[in-house]
């Protein structure tokens, strides 16, 4: 949470997390919220994974009072609609939001009605059909396959008794490694001993380095074959 007694011009806050699946609660994020107001700063806000929430949770920072007048909202189809490759994505800037005398919005639309055409125009209809009822449909039955393999893999480090967090309201598990291992070396252990792979904690900075990071994206097949894997081994 925000510390008072440090002074900053823009934060930037990714709920659910990636990579640890962490998620914010509405409290949370009004402290949040009070902190950018009372030091004049500007909330980034990366909502990228807001559709795999599940809990009583915030899914956007603009659900919190005063956000409008410090926060920008960042989010993207590549998770939420398979459009990882074809990169499509939006950012929401409230006309509230000014800095130095200056709106945020028109300098934003300035910037993208001179230097951005915008995507290709068969993306643009790709992420149209996103929000009509039957592509919402669609969406949400992903989301709810991928959440299934959350609950694999989650279901397996809590029988292993292996620290993990995520994997409810995000689509990634970050856990610890076990038996003291760096990340890398866990890394290893499981392609050399079981043929899974993940991501090195050591991937997303010094603090990740005795952490792992799985992913609900594949196969129920295929995560309950790897699920099996490690359990063999560990």
């Amino acid at each position: 949470m925000p510390d008072k007694n440090v002074k900053a011009d823009i934060i930037y806050i990714c709920s659910p997390n990636n990579p640890t699946g962490a998620a914010y609660n509405a409290e949370q994020l009004k402290e949040w919220v009070n902190y950018a107001l009372e030091n004049n700063a500007v909330i980034l806000y990366d909502a990228a994974y807001e559709a795999f929430i599940q809990d009583d949770l915030p899914r956007s920072i603009f659900e919190i009072d005063g956000a409008r007048e410090c926060a920008i909202e960042l989010c993207s189809l590549s998770k939420t609609a398979g459009f990882t490759g074809v990169r499509c994505g939006y950012t929401v800037i409230p006309k509230e939001l000014s800095r130095g005398g200056h709106k945020l919005h028109d300098m934003w639309y300035r910037r993208q009605a001179t230097k951005f055409n915008g995507v290709s125009w068969a993306v643009q209809c790709g992420a149209a059909a996103v929000f009509s009822e039957e592509g919402q449909k669609q969406c949400l039955e992903n989301i709810a396959y991928y959440r299934q393999n959350a609950k694999i893999i989650s279901d397996m480090l809590d029988e292993l008794g292996i620290y993990y967090t995520g994997g409810r309201n995000s689509p990634y598990i970050w856990l610890e490694c076990p038996n003291k291992m760096g990340s890398w070396e866990f890394f290893d252990y499981l392609l050399e001993n079981a043929g899974v792979v993940g991501t090195p904690g050591e991937g997303f900075g010094e603090c990740g380095k005795n952490y792992f990071r799985m992913t609900s994206f594949n196969s129920h097949e295929n995560t309950l074959k790897a699920v099996q894997r490690i359990k063999n081994i560990i």
